[in-house]
């Protein structure tokens, strides 16, 4: 059973890295850097650890149950979408800084995800042996279906920004700012709709907030796509030009 739940837990996340692999089809990154990139990825979860608990201390978020709406928009942002994607942001960077094989667009999507599903994977083990035996099933494929999807969408978009960062020599602070700003607001928001339903008492209210948790995973996910098709575009154009067309990218 154990060797069931370990699988359960995994497989989505292996998946997800195998499909982004697979869509880096012009100059695959080897094998040994995406297992590193998934290791970086365990590593971000103990820093993101770190990091939440920094925030609850000086008292950005809550301790203890939520009690209102307050408490479900602080926990959402400063406990779980800032300190995580900051500390995958920190991986990535210490990953990608250095690799001579970081060399087209869609590479800072593939390593970005390859972090995102090492978090993703390790939170999954957490969360699935932690149910127990009686509902570790029902855990598995809600979290499949939600939860390890939504870290690819954010890994996706993180690195999107990055690859701009890294191949477009500039000052653009926006451009860097997105690098960050981009997950932490869907990741925050997708925390948020589900944590607000915690502390409402309206049978309405939870209807709208489930929602708007909808909305905003189904616009991340389609964000996710045209990202990964344009740096896929641009790698193609700049392989069949040897150019390098990063002065138009945009979201």
């Amino acid at each position: 059973m154990n060797w069931i739940m370990l699988a359960a837990a995994l497989a989505p996340a292996i998946l997800l890295v195998l499909y982004i692999y697979l869509k880096d089809k012009y100059q695959r990154e080897p094998i040994g850097q995406i297992l590193k990139g998934m290791l970086f990825g365990v590593i971000s979860a103990f820093v993101a650890i770190a990091f939440a608990s920094l925030n609850e201390l000086i008292g950005l978020s809550p301790s203890g149950d939520l009690q209102t709406t307050s408490d479900a928009f602080r926990n959402a942002f400063f406990g779980a979408a800032i300190p995580e994607e900051s500390a995958k942001l920190l991986m990535l960077w210490l990953l990608v800084r250095k690799n001579k094989y970081f060399d087209e667009y869609v590479d800072g999507i593939v390593y970005a995800v390859a972090v995102g599903m090492g978090f993703a994977g390790f939170e999954n083990i957490l969360y699935v042996f932690g149910s127990g035996y009686c509902s570790w099933a029902q855990v598995a494929t809600s979290r499949a279906l939600l939860a390890v999807p939504g870290h690819y969408m954010f890994a996706v978009m993180m690195g999107y920004f990055y690859s701009y960062v890294h191949f477009h020599k500039g000052n653009n602070i926006i451009r860097k700012s997105m690098t960050l700003i981009a997950p932490v607001i869907f990741h925050g928001l997708y925390d948020a709709f589900l944590m607000e339903q915690a502390v409402v008492n309206s049978d309405a209210l939870v209807v709208i907030l489930t929602i708007c948790f909808f909305v905003v995973f189904i616009i991340g996910q389609r964000q996710a796509r045209k990202a990964i098709k344009r740096q896929l575009a641009r790698d193609l154009e700049s392989s069949t030009q040897n150019s390098n067309p990063l002065d138009n990218i945009i979201w």
